[in-house]
């Protein structure tokens, strides 16, 4: 095992933290749908929503059961609806392709709805004991500083799996153990903008303090601000949705009050293509069936 990983391994089996998906016996099913809502969502306001979900769908073939609208209106304030389509979608695929069992196999983890490199690969470590390299932001903020020397990681690139692989333990639940704690160490240690150098378990090692933290700059692209955004108006159209009878509402009265018409129109427009509200035959608005 390599100096890092075995600092990784040390720190981590002391101060991870108690998260449900991490118990014993959570099952794939449940760390799909965490991994689902921890797409750029805070912990703190997965882990409600998360156990909500899985005792009204303990399982894929439940969840497929339901309609996009029932899973759209549970989704609740997690932020970006989208995910919650994908992951419905993505059960009724495991239901149909898999008789009901999430897949073990990453090419058949990437070919349901909504799965990329990160999911596939945290599915098949995390509920299914395989190797592979599993990267999240976390963990490449971590790589960059302790390999790199630099402040922050570059944009996304498939070059990261190689990367975190490099450093991964033969023994395949060593490596489960290192993807952990990188993504942990970036998450509550390593942070993006005030990061606890004099906590850090791998600061010894690491290439960025030992430059002496040079700022190397940030190529990443920035998310435009949520207040004024199209996103806050498609946030708002989803809200009253969620509220509305199952038949719906005038499309008409839906944020009348808002203050760019032009915004709320296409806030409406951009739910109906992305699949997220429909319009009936009568003129109304609501979630889809």
């Amino acid at each position: 095992m390599t100096p890092l990983a075995a600092a990784l391994v040390d720190w981590y089996r002391g101060n991870a933290r108690d998260l449900p998906w991490r118990a014993q016996g959570f099952g794939a099913w449940g760390v799909l749908v965490s991994e689902f809502m921890l797409q750029q969502t805070p912990v703190n306001r997965v882990i409600p929503l998360l156990e909500a979900w899985l005792v009204t769908w303990p399982t894929p073939t439940a969840l497929a059961a339901a309609s996009p609208a029932e899973a759209v209106q549970r989704w609740a304030n997690l932020g970006y609806p989208r995910r919650a389509l994908w992951l419905h979608r993505a059960a009724v695929e495991i239901r149909d392709r898999h008789d009901g069992v999430v897949p073990r196999d990453v090419d058949a983890l990437l070919a349901l709805t909504g799965i990329g490199d990160y999911t596939a690969r945290a599915v098949a470590v995390f509920a299914y004991g395989d190797r592979h390299p599993v990267v999240d932001t976390n963990t490449r903020r971590v790589l960059a500083r302790a390999v790199d020397g630099r402040s922050q990681p570059g944009p996304p690139a498939r070059s990261d799996l190689d990367r975190m692989a490099a450093i991964l333990p033969e023994d395949r639940a060593a490596a489960a153990t290192v993807n952990a704690a990188a993504m942990e160490l970036g998450a509550v240690v390593c942070t993006a903008r005030t990061p606890r150098c004099d906590l850090c378990p791998v600061r010894e090692l690491c290439a960025w303090r030992a430059a002496g933290y040079p700022d190397t700059g940030d190529t990443r692209r920035r998310q435009a601000r949520y207040e004024g955004s199209d996103r806050q108006a498609r946030g708002a159209v989803l809200a009253v949705l969620r509220d509305a009878a199952p038949e719906g509402v005038p499309v008409d009265a839906v944020i009348a009050d808002w203050p760019d018409a032009a915004q709320r129109d296409r806030a409406i427009g951009t739910l109906l293509a992305d699949g997220l509200a429909e319009t009936t035959p009568d003129g109304l608005l609501r979630l889809p069936a």
